[in-house]
């Protein structure tokens, strides 16, 4: 996001803190020991999940936030008119499909995309493997993506419990990581398996930003034991079905698409848009089947939606 992020001056002395939910313009913030409601001066809203702040008390449980602590990452999504962070400081991103109900290739494709350009490893993982008679047509689909270098994992909420827990935990630990999905995918189960206060603690932050009974709508952090010296938390994010991206040029789309790496910079025009020109090598890898049509497609769509953007 090209917002710059500075500090304002400060009235008088601040701590740091760790956003661990938002809920339009106000914030639920984990300082040492305690939890404090904030939220920013004037109108600005541009404080993500994962966030480091500054900021200031005001009461015993309550603060402004006067700064934000340089990101490492951002995730974000967008459309034509806004954009909407998801969160920060990731390290990796975690998208949750199952073999029933069926799954969105479209959003699995535009997170992945995400993924790339945020500069945060993607990891998938198919649930629900104990349905048989759906198994093999999710793992004929998913393959692709493993051809793409994304590493993909099986596991079984129900089924396989602790199994599913451990291998959970080996891809967190260490980790800032962002699970992703849509509704019916499991998420939920998975997060709760892993966390077991999850509920109550997602029933105290909607208390404590007065969302009301709307405790999935919005994004918050769960932080875990430390791992070899390493802060470890996981975020859940609400269920979506569409994942914009209309903030990425056609460069950075480009780019974002592993399979075409190999291929640009070799095409006969250095302004090729990989649509339909002669001598562009990205549709020469197409035609020998070295990148998926329905891949190319989606690339062609992302530049399309860029194209429709009228800024923020």
């Amino acid at each position: 996001m090209s917002k710059k992020i500075a500090a304002q001056k400060k009235s008088g002395p601040t701590e740091q803190a760790t956003v661990i939910a938002a809920h339009g313009r106000h914030y639920l913030v984990q300082a040492k020991g305690i939890k404090l409601h904030c939220v920013t001066r004037g109108k600005k809203s541009d404080v993500a999940v994962g966030d480091i702040v500054e900021y200031q008390l005001t009461s015993a449980n309550q603060g402004v936030i006067e700064a934000i602590v340089p990101r490492s990452t951002l995730l974000y999504r967008s459309d034509q008119y806004k954009s909407k962070m998801l969160a920060a400081n990731l390290t990796q991103l975690i998208i949750v499909v199952a073999t029933e109900p069926s799954f969105s290739d479209d959003l699995i494709s535009r997170a992945l995309v995400a993924s790339e350009s945020s500069g945060i490893k993607a990891h998938i993982v198919l649930n629900k493997i104990d349905v048989a008679t759906s198994l093999p047509k999710a793992r004929e689909r998913i393959a692709l993506y493993a051809s793409l270098g994304y590493p993909v994992h099986e596991v079984s909420v129900t089924a396989q419990a602790e199994a599913t827990r451990e291998k959970m935990l080996s891809l967190i630990q260490g980790q800032r990581t962002i699970l992703i999905g849509q509704s019916g995918m499991g998420k939920s189960s998975l997060i709760n398996l892993l966390i077991p206060d999850a509920e109550i603690a997602t029933r105290e932050i909607s208390a404590a930003l007065d969302t009301g009974k709307h405790t999935t709508t919005f994004t918050r952090l769960f932080q875990m034991a430390e791992y070899q010296d390493q802060a470890t938390y996981v975020i859940d994010s609400p269920g979506f079905q569409e994942f914009g991206l209309h903030h990425l040029s056609e460069g950075m789309l480009e780019r974002a698409f592993p399979e075409f790496l190999p291929h640009l910079g070799h095409c006969k025009f250095y302004n090729c848009h990989h649509h339909t020109e002669p001598g562009c090598t990205v549709l020469e890898a197409l035609k020998r089947g070295e990148i998926s049509q329905m891949r190319h497609d989606l690339f062609k769509q992302l530049v399309h939606e860029a194209a429709q953007t009228i800024g923020y």
